[in-house]
């Protein structure tokens, strides 16, 4: 049984006139089935359309599958085992029933034309035309894009021919005293012939010349041993990628089901997520006389996403985080400074919103010159970061431009440190209702503000709508992951960012469920200076995911290796070319089985066609 994508056939399920349903494990000896269109339909383009679109209106309809290629020779989708039989249910929603593969009769399937009988979609789904929106969870996120399926041509059978009848037996009664005499006289015994003995002989000599040799093959290849794989197990070759020492941000093979489009595109995107800490510093003044409320300067730091959009350390972010307006960084540093007086027990704590409410508008945040601005100072790390860090790992930064809240509140900033990769920006129109979108930033479990541990985050969400903010039209999403991903990433099945994330004014609390448009952010980085530019180890890194997940472990672990070493930061490239190497090293080791087998049958086949033409031979010379 041949593997088809990432997984090994074990079982057939059965069959049917237009495929194979098969139980198969993937790489982590999961369970799931797999439907494979082959025969006459495989290159049977209104099969293939029908194939795909059965697929995807089962999975609106609930029926998920976590892998597929309808782009195959041999178009497959695979199901979990856990939801169901979801192969077996897919040729039943094509009006196909499964038989056992041994009783499967030889059917043509018409390639070309319509017909007037389509197969019929299960449970009421549609199995064509544009998915319609539905509310609550999210649609699944290997869902392709609807094709309106052609009409298929019903399937019959060939007519089978009935029986010639069959004389009844002579069933008269045999006479047991009837006389005894023979009347059915023995024919004289045939005369040798040599010519069959030899034939005969010539077969048993190539009988036991084969399987002696057979047997002493078997005898000298049992002298090695063969190479166990990891954790006892002789399945398919594959593995998930292992994180390097130093852990990546995000590891895509446990968020999402292996080898489905959601862990490639987290794949391609995750390297270039950043987070970004800015610092901000001064004095809080009495408007009137200019006299400190403070004795010492205030600092209050903020925290957000933020994304690489050019190998030189171009990092597009949230505006206000970077740079708040002069109203958002009175209201932070006061706040600051009322949970420091909380602290110092000189206000109480149901006091503070009152506290900063009453000083907003007596206030100025200015720097150490009541004539300067405050300070401000901005670092980025790139997979696990940490809160509070001056040092390495954490790049200092410098803000290049920034979009007011109501122009896009999207800043660009520049990392000290280039070779970085580099995340692409979607071209065309923003994504509308119904989409099905990936949310890609940083986020913590950590209650301690101080030297808490960040990590990206992801999860798929859907758009609702759209609305204006300021004099931008922004995409709204049903759920977000947390108050840090703002400056975070909307990204499609292709990796590519269609939207950043940003705060909903329109929401309960702010919620970052708004998506500012692509566009906003090209426009700033043209009026910056910069590009959305892919580097070449960028281009060399998606070439090695691509060869990773068709199975193509050589190339990838070249690919990834080379893109591992020249740029380090990027440490999934180095976690799946370990994968790409530990794979080709499992189907390397696989053991070979013994070839007594083969031999033996090879030797039996031969003795067989040696006895058919003896026998022929003594016929014709009857």
């Amino acid at each position: 049984m041949q593997p088809v994508g990432p997984y090994r056939f074990t079982e057939s399920l059965g069959v049917c006139p237009v495929g194979t349903a098969w139980w198969a494990i993937d790489g982590q000896d999961r369970l799931v089935t797999v439907a494979v269109l082959d025969g006459a339909a495989a290159t049977d383009q209104p099969w293939r359309e029908a194939f795909a679109n059965a697929a995807n209106a089962m999975a609106l309809a609930g029926q998920r599958y976590v892998n597929a290629d309808f782009a195959a020779a041999k178009p497959w989708v695979a199901y979990p085992s856990e939801e169901g039989v979801g192969a077996q249910r897919l040729f039943q929603s094509l009006g196909m029933e499964l038989h056992p593969a041994e009783a499967e009769a030889e059917v043509l399937i018409p390639a070309t034309g319509t017909v007037t009988n389509p197969p019929q979609p299960v449970s009421g789904a549609p199995v064509s035309g544009t998915p319609t929106p539905t509310s609550g969870a999210p649609l699944p996120w290997a869902m392709h894009a609807a094709v309106t399926p052609h009409q298929q041509a019903p399937v019959e059978a060939a007519p089978i021919s009935p029986a010639q009848p069959v004389s009844p037996a002579d069933t008269s009664p045999v006479d047991a005293f009837a006389d005894p005499v023979r009347r059915i006289q023995p024919s004289p015994p045939a005369p040798r012939r040599r010519g069959l003995s030899a034939a005969v002989i010539a077969g048993l000599v190539v009988l036991i010349a084969a399987v002696g040799t057979g047997a002493l093959l078997w005898a000298t290849s049992g002298d090695e041993e063969p190479t166990a794989l990891p954790g006892g197990t002789t399945s398919f070759a594959t593995a998930a990628p292992a994180s390097s020492a130093a852990a990546p941000g995000l590891r895509p093979w446990t968020q999402a089901a292996p080898y489905s489009a959601e862990e490639r595109a987290l794949a391609i995107a995750a390297p270039s997520l950043v987070f970004v800490e800015a610092s901000f510093t001064g004095m809080l003044r009495d408007t009137k006389t200019g006299a400190p409320i403070s004795p010492t300067p205030v600092t209050f730091k903020r925290r957000c996403s933020g994304f690489v959009v050019n190998a030189d350390g171009v990092v597009l972010t949230n505006g206000q985080c970077v740079r708040p307006t002069d109203d958002a960084a009175r209201e932070r540093a006061l706040n600051t400074l009322g949970r420091i007086l909380v602290d110092q027990k000189r206000l109480a704590a149901g006091g503070l919103e009152g506290y900063v409410r009453s000083k907003l508008t007596t206030t100025r945040f200015t720097g150490t010159d009541p004539a300067a601005p405050f300070t401000s100072q901005v670092s980025g790390q790139l997979n696990v970061a940490r809160g509070d860090l001056a040092t390495s790992p954490a790049i200092p930064g410098e803000v290049v431009r920034v979009l007011e809240p109501d122009a896009g509140n999207v800043a660009v900033v520049r990392l000290s440190q280039a070779k970085l990769p580099a995340v692409e920006l979607a071209a065309g129109e923003a994504p509308g209702p119904g989409s099905a979108l990936l949310l890609l930033g940083y986020g913590t479990t950590d209650s301690a503000f101080r030297g808490a541990r960040f990590t990206v985050e992801s999860k798929v969400v859907q758009v609702t709508g759209t609305g204006d903010q300021g004099s931008v039209a922004v995409q709204r999403v049903n759920d977000d992951i947390g108050i840090y991903s703002h400056g975070g990433v909307a990204v499609d099945a292709a990796g590519r960012v269609v939207g950043v994330v940003d705060s909903d004014r329109a929401a309960d609390g702010g919620a970052n469920r708004a998506l500012v448009p692509v566009s906003a952010a090209t426009t700033l980085l043209g009026e910056a200076g910069v590009s959305n530019t892919l580097a070449d180890t960028d281009k060399l890194y998606r070439s090695g995911l691509d060869a990773w997940f068709t199975g193509r472990s050589s190339t990838a672990e070249s690919h990834l290796a080379a893109v591992a070493e020249a740029v380090p930061t990027n440490l999934l490239a180095q976690a799946y070319r370990q994968s790409a190497a530990d794979r080709e090293k499992l189907a390397t080791d696989e053991p070979n089985p013994s070839a007594l087998p083969a031999v033996i049958f090879a030797a039996l086949g031969g003795a067989l066609v040696v006895g058919l033409l003896a026998l022929l031979l003594r016929r014709r010379q009857r």
